[in-house]
């Protein structure tokens, strides 16, 4: 019991041991939500006109016309999504309650038998006063929130699917490696075309379901994480 214990303790150890003096991988992009819908469906060509004044007019409807509307709106087309997070709360709140109570009860006549009850008791117990309750009960209780948080980030994101009712689901993942640390930012969520701006840009808030994720893998990060055998005594030990 205890080699097979070991053999799963080393397990994960061993995977890291092959990355030592390496920097970290980047994610490969082949076989993602983006690299399917980049590839399966191509970019939409638009067609001149044909007519008369085509050789004359100043405006063309491809995609480098002045006004076109070049926004995203199709599967495989990019959009930049804007993240600008500065978000503050304050939270405090105390509660208290106390209780007291009493109860007596006692039994003076009942046909005699308290009487004859009394001179069986020991000396000094009567049925007069046959029970008697107090309780007293007090709580208190303080708790404060405080959180401030900023991130400035701008990613492009790929239209990964169209839905049926017209909205767009989208993802987005930017990986930067400095030395041996690798920052990696992913975005996903849905957006409506309506709110994509003729910049061809959305803000986090304008996407349902947003899920930003900004972290990192590397040396540092592996020296800011605990060890796993302290992560698995954390888990198991009740105290």
């Amino acid at each position: 019991m205890r080699f097979v214990l070991l053999a799963l303790l080393m397990v994960p150890a061993c995977s890291k041991l092959g990355e030592v003096g390496r920097a970290p991988a980047f994610s490969p992009v082949e076989g993602s939500y983006q690299h399917h819908a980049m590839y399966s469906t191509p970019v939409p060509e638009f067609a001149e006109p044909d007519g008369p004044t085509v050789a004359s007019s100043l405006w063309t409807a491809n995609s480098g016309s002045l006004f076109g509307d070049r926004r995203a709106g199709h599967r495989g087309d990019i959009l930049t999504v804007v993240i600008q997070i500065d978000e503050k709360a304050e939270i405090s709140n105390s509660s208290g309650r106390s209780r007291s109570g009493s109860q007596s009860m006692g039994i003076p006549s009942l046909f005699g038998i308290p009487q004859r009850l009394n001179e069986k008791l020991p000396a000094g117990a009567s049925m007069d006063e046959a029970i008697s309750t107090s309780s007293e009960s007090q709580f208190s209780g303080q708790g404060s929130v405080q959180r401030n948080e900023k991130l400035t980030l701008r990613v492009a994101a790929t239209v990964v699917e169209e839905l049926p009712n017209g909205v767009l689901r989208i993802e987005g993942q930017q990986e930067v490696r400095v030395n041996f640390e690798l920052r990696e930012l992913i975005v996903t969520g849905y957006v409506r075309p309506a709110d994509i701006s003729r910049q061809n840009e959305i803000t986090y808030d304008r996407i349902a379901g947003a899920r930003i994720a900004y972290g990192g893998r590397g040396q540092i990060t592996d020296v800011q994480q605990p060890r796993y055998g302290q992560q698995i005594t954390d888990t198991i030990l009740p105290f």
